[in-house]
């Protein structure tokens, strides 16, 4: 079994050379994953002179981890925004994915991706109650959404909730095609950020405006991103000879299962948990592999990693109140792709001083107090006072993953090999003497 996305599969990603010398544009975004090379795109398009800066490859990180669904529906999330944020930013969320969605549909007209149109689906195994308060939502919302007893999963299910017309893509074959007609520079890493400045080892970049799409925000100073935000890891597995199932599903549960096909694999996934939490991985995948599919094998397998925001809404917008001219796109809870469209769609209109109508549902200086803040806070004073390896990001205590060998942080989603190498931020060096 190769461990490695299937997304990487005979593909090649254009490279770029490093920054070198000091430069200026009017835009610079920090981030190649597919937020960050979208809002390039969509700036360059508009004629915004654009730098991207990327610290290691671009769609190296969770955009290469991703199941790449393209959907307006993103688990149970309708009826939570509404009692959390009101009808009225809900309606703005759900507008702001359809124009997402319809935006990936007309680009991938002209580009070769795998994009097909699949119905979208959440279901419960046990609580058919939660599914029909979340299609009232829908209904509140005039979303087009149905209720089903019975999908083509090897259980029964309480219910389910159906999008139809959503899709599912190549994320890499997409990026791609985007890329080269983009100003990017790889292994370029921002050490610095000050107004309309960013430092870099190969040279100075200054613009008027800068987005940080890098998935975790870099600056701890401004936002309170670290007490906004935790992260969650699942795991994927691509089988070999599974069946045709038809369609996208994920389970309202975050340990339970999601479930489509990509060429002749069938991807299983689920398992989310916090970072830093113990979590049986790609173990408890292949069991239910087994018990469900048992002539199918699995031949592929990775982990993907998403910012958790405290009221299940994107962050995008202005980074803080008190940063003139600095923008972030962080926190799309498990659904990247749509987020990312939306994102880029949201900022670009922001930094060109155009209309944004979408931008009230994400604003990052929304309110802060919902219960998650609390189990946010917890963690970190727990670990901070917890025996151990620290992590270099804000000193929370490390736990060791038997599953991945990696040591990770409860705290804010930070992850390190076993000999200290950074895997995931929001850390921005290796850990040292591990």
């Amino acid at each position: 079994m190769k461990k490695e996305s299937i997304w990487k599969k005979d593909m090649e990603i254009p490279q770029f050379e490093p920054l070198r010398g000091d430069w200026k544009a009017d835009v610079l975004v920090i981030g190649g994953g597919m937020a960050g090379v979208l809002c390039a795109w969509r700036l360059a398009q508009a004629g915004a002179d654009c730098i991207l800066a990327e610290a290691r490859r671009i769609g190296g990180g969770v955009t290469q981890n991703t199941t790449a669904k393209i959907t307006c529906q993103h688990g149970l999330i309708y009826n939570r925004l509404i009692q959390r944020l009101g009808l009225e930013k809900a309606r703005l969320y759900l507008a702001a994915n359809r124009a997402a969605l319809e935006e990936y549909r007309a680009l991938c007209q002209r580009i070769d991706c795998d994009f097909e149109t699949k119905n979208s689906v959440v279901y419960s195994r046990r609580d058919r109650r939660r599914i029909e308060k979340e299609l009232e939502a829908l209904a509140k919302l005039e979303a087009e959404a149905r209720f089903s007893a019975e999908l083509p999963l090897p259980f029964s299910i309480a219910g389910a909730a159906v999008f139809p017309d959503q899709a599912q893509f190549h994320p890499l074959k997409f990026l791609a095609a985007l890329a080269p007609n983009l100003r990017i520079f790889e292994g370029t890493k921002v050490r610095q950020l000050a107004p309309g400045r960013a430092e870099t080892p190969g040279g100075v970049v200054q613009a008027e405006h800068i987005v940080v799409a890098t998935h975790f925000p870099i600056l701890n100073k401004q936002g309170g991103y670290f007490l906004k935000m935790y992260q969650s890891r699942s795991y994927e597995l691509a089988l070999e000879g599974g069946p045709d199932v038809g369609g996208m599903y994920v389970d309202e549960n975050p340990q339970g299962l999601s479930f489509r096909n990509a060429g002749n694999f069938l991807l299983l996934g689920g398992d989310g948990r916090r970072v830093g939490k113990q979590s049986p991985g790609w173990t408890g995948l292949e069991d239910a592999a087994r018990a469900f599919y048992p002539e199918a094998a699995p031949a592929y397998r990775w982990a993907a990693q998403d910012c958790m925001t405290l009221d299940g809404a994107p962050y995008i917008g202005r980074y803080s109140s008190r940063a003139a001219g600095l923008y972030v796109a962080t926190g799309f809870n498990k659904w990247g792709m749509t987020s990312s469209m939306a994102a880029a769609m949201t900022l670009a209109d922001l930094v060109l001083g155009r209309e944004t109508p979408f931008a009230p549902a994400f604003d990052p200086s929304r309110s802060i107090f919902h219960r998650q803040l609390a189990v946010n806070a917890w963690e970190a004073v727990s670990s901070l006072l917890r025996p151990g390896p620290r992590c270099p990001h804000m000193g929370c205590a490390l736990q060791y993953n038997r599953q991945e060998r990696s040591w990770d942080c409860p705290c804010h989603g930070s992850r390190f090999a076993e000999d200290g190498a950074l895997l995931d931020n929001p850390a921005t060096d290796d850990k040292k003497g591990m």
